[in-house]
């Protein structure tokens, strides 16, 4: 049985993804979306103008069978990945020791374990279509985060080993990719506290950010920082005393999250939130 090749992107449902979803579709890519259970990855799956309908996989990836089960789903249609986009991911913010813990590792699991091993099961057919792996991590990659600190680390990973298989797999022909993105203006970021209005040198739409990693990834780059801004920051932050980098790492976040001075905040921020690329 001949299998037909797809772009599987995950977290396809909204924010990056979704915007990833679009700008793959827009240039002739075959598409398997997989998404916790939303009746927006429906949606955005009906609305695309594409000749084939996109292969819809709505299930929770950080259960333990769930990557055998997206493998299961794919092989049932005879489709195989030649692109995977690994966008599923979500964030905490708050000190480390007052957040749940529980979140905080299936934070890990689905940041980490999750893009690992969908980076790494499908890569015979990845090989064999000479494809490519599009791993969204972030600037939070290249710093200490108090106040996001597994988020943080949990993107230094990610970056980490994107970059090391973008050299193993050179030879093979695949290109492995790593978008480090900076702000994201969503509504998510309000639900996770950050109430500050981002500053536009670096806040980019999840639109520009998506058709960056695209070029990026059809020019085989290692890796991808949208906006001058991040770039710049990027560039400079090695050459920074890291006491500094932490320090101010976390002042930002201070200062992005509530509550602003004298005001009390909402009980559901006073939680603490949860955030999604």
């Amino acid at each position: 049985m001949t299998m037909r090749p797809v772009v599987l992107i995950t977290g396809a449902s909204s924010g990056i993804g979704a915007a990833l979803t679009r700008v793959f579709a827009a240039n002739g890519h075959d598409l398997a979306l997989v998404s916790l259970p939303d009746a927006q990855l429906d949606i955005l799956a009906d609305n695309l103008k594409m000749t084939t309908r996109p292969l819809t996989v709505a299930l929770d990836l950080t259960d333990r069978d769930a990557g055998q089960r997206v493998a299961d789903a794919l092989a049932s249609a005879g489709l195989e990945p030649s692109v995977v986009v690994n966008c599923a991911g979500f964030g905490l913010v708050g000190p480390a020791a007052e957040l749940d813990l529980a979140k905080q590792l299936a934070m890990i699991d689905l940041n980490m374990r999750v893009l690992a091993e969908l980076s790494l099961r499908f890569s015979d057919s990845l090989i064999r279509h000479r494809g490519a792996i599009l791993n969204v991590a972030s600037i939070a990659a290249f710093v200490p985060g108090p106040g996001i600190a597994v988020y943080n680390a949990s993107k230094a990973f990610v970056l980490s080993f994107s970059e090391a298989l973008h050299r193993e797999l050179a030879d093979h022909g695949v290109r492995v990719t790593a978008l480090c993105a900076g702000p994201v203006q969503t509504p998510f970021m309000a639900q996770a506290g950050v109430h500050a209005e981002l500053p536009r040198l670096w806040a980019k739409s999840a639109e520009y950010v998506a058709q960056q990693a695209y070029d990026a990834l059809m020019a085989g780059r290692r890796r991808v920082v949208p906006g001058f801004g991040n770039k710049a920051l990027t560039t400079i932050l090695p050459f920074v005393p890291h006491g500094m980098v932490l320090h101010g790492s976390h002042s930002l976040m201070q200062a992005m999250t509530w509550p602003p001075a004298g005001q009390r905040a909402p009980d559901s921020v006073r939680r603490r939130g949860e955030f999604y690329r």
